[in-house]
């Protein structure tokens, strides 16, 4: 049979209070286990942390990898970034051997992606950052007045972007394994569709979409 430990994590206190974040989670492993997983499959332990994804020392996340050595369970977690945000602590955690990861939204990435995909995520968040002091530096020094309706307007924008780019994430297991294989746009689309995995607003995958979404996996453009 095969096992399973689940970790899930929020930032801050009132996101673990209210459950903001963590149905999603959920939802996203719930979709794993049902539609991913081999059978007959068994949750041997679920564990929830709040707290930041930059700080290692985590203790929850402690007791999950100390079950997962101790059974040969597999770390199951809905997305990469809720393990860390350390392209370092995942690396040293893919090497070992008594580990073994498994990311919901990417069902069919092996440990070389899993690396890789940490790796490329780390750089763009540290681009965005330098992207933004520099933005927002030279705004300042054109005397613009940061605040009121065009910074509201700009986190409507920047949730939206997010959004995006977490639906694109969600089904990159499947879209980046197929385009690497030679797949079409349609073929992809097609495949989405017999899996039951429908779009954002609940419909039928077409080609245009799947390009979409490979381009924001790309990080040629934002949502």
């Amino acid at each position: 049979m095969k096992r399973y430990v689940t970790y899930q994590r929020v930032s801050t206190e009132d996101q673990g209070r209210s459950g903001l974040g963590l149905a999603a989670q959920e939802r996203d492993i719930g979709i794993f286990l049902e539609a991913f997983s081999v059978e007959p499959f068994e949750v041997i332990g679920q564990f929830v942390e709040v707290q930041t994804g930059k700080d290692d020392n985590r203790p929850e996340l402690m007791k999950a990898l100390e079950l997962v050595r101790a059974t040969g369970a597999e770390l199951l977690v809905a997305k990469l970034d809720r393990l860390s945000r350390k392209v370092s602590f995942i690396a040293n955690l893919m090497e070992d051997r008594k580990v073994s990861l498994r990311v919901a939204t990417m069902p069919s990435a092996d440990k070389f992606q899993l690396h890789i995909y940490a790796a490329l995520a780390e750089q763009e968040r540290e681009f965005i950052s330098i992207r933004t002091k520099g933005a927002l530096a030279e705004a300042k020094a054109r005397g613009v007045k940061l605040g009121g309706l065009r910074d509201a307007t700009g986190r409507r924008n920047a949730v939206l972007q997010a959004k995006a780019r977490e639906r694109a994430e969600r089904v990159a297991g499947i879209i980046l394994p197929l385009k690497s294989q030679g797949a079409t746009l349609r073929e992809i689309a097609a495949t989405l569709n017999k899996s039951g995995v429908p779009t954002a607003r609940g419909g039928k995958w077409q080609a245009s979409q799947v390009q979409r979404t490979l381009t924001r996996l790309n990080g040629a453009q934002s949502a």
